[in-house]
């Protein structure tokens, strides 16, 4: 038997039995299990190493847990915020939206890094552990992705944040949040949207991993739809996707989602050479921080992007 039936015929056997459930195969939240956050010292797997000048001051950075609640189920979520917390009423933050990969501890580089753009706490970083990620309480579902997300935005408002000041950076798989509450006020509008690495939608995801023709509804529980939402987005856009992502691919989904994105002032970061997780380190840390620092203030143009549109 070929291997594309042997394949054909494992798929359609899971289907019929339920087994192969999206909702679950999103999350990769145990992969290396912890007892505590240890941030820049942890000893495990983590994005990529930054130079010790990217290090931050111990006075700036604050764990903490923040309560989120959907739908009468509440569960505490740890939060992490770099920067000084007093600022928060007249600095501009950037929520970062991590991925479906592990904890806080993984993503810790990805948030310091953030936190240098246009110069050392520049600007407030705030990121989060989903409901079953890290020592966050609870389990991960879509419907909780959303609430977990709004619960660091209203921690961020009860500090004095206002809409004008928020930008919002999802990655992969905190690009379905990071869009979700751009198009769809809840407790803040995000003045500007980053999306690293972003999905199309769960139907997407289930034809690149099958390799065939079925409805995504078959197999999926989920209703993200990053390339639906993204057309009620206006706020002005920056996508950065790497040529080479072989975990969400760019032609499939980042340019769907950046064709049909509903504003005027979008800038699209295609990287050559770049996967799914890299994108920082084959720009270079201190060009995406600088794409990053210019598009914030409004002063981003293609001339300083990696390619052209």
């Amino acid at each position: 038997m070929k291997k594309t039936a042997i394949i054909s015929l494992l798929t359609i056997v899971l289907l019929n039995t339920s087994c192969l459930r999206l909702d679950d195969l999103l999350h990769n939240n145990n992969i290396n299990p912890i007892t505590e956050y240890k941030l820049g010292d942890y000893e495990g797997e983590i994005a990529f190493t930054l130079p010790d000048s990217m290090k931050i001051e111990q006075d700036k950075i604050h764990l903490f847990q923040i309560l989120s609640d959907f739908d009468g189920v509440a569960k505490n979520i740890y939060a992490l915020y770099l920067g000084d917390t007093a600022r928060i009423a007249i600095d501009t933050v950037i929520l970062y939206c991590h991925g479906n990969w592990d904890h806080l501890d993984y993503y810790y580089p990805c948030i310091q890094l953030l936190a240098n753009a246009g110069g050392k706490h520049n600007y407030g970083v705030m990121s989060f552990d989903y409901r079953g990620y890290g020592l966050s309480e609870g389990y991960p579902t879509e419907s909780f992705l959303y609430a977990d997300t709004d619960a660091a935005m209203k921690w961020l408002k009860s500090k004095g944040l206002t809409n004008d000041r928020l930008v919002i950076y999802g990655f992969s798989m905190g690009t379905a949040p990071a869009t979700e509450l751009t198009a769809n006020t809840r407790s803040m509008t995000p003045s500007k949207l980053i999306l690293e690495a972003p999905f199309a939608s769960g139907e997407t995801l289930v034809q690149d991993a099958t390799g065939l023709a079925l409805p995504g509804s078959y197999i999926i529980d989920l209703k993200i739809d990053n390339a639906q939402e993204i057309q009620k987005v206006t706020q002005p856009f920056l996508w950065f996707h790497g040529t080479d992502d072989k975990k969400i691919r760019i032609e499939t989904h980042g340019e769907v989602v950046y064709k049909n994105y509903g504003g005027t002032v979008s800038y699209a970061c295609r990287v050559p050479g770049a996967g799914h997780s890299d994108i920082p380190v084959v720009l270079g840390y201190d060009h995406y921080l600088n794409i990053i620092d210019n598009f914030i203030k409004g002063n981003l143009t293609y001339s300083g992007l990696i390619t052209e549109d």
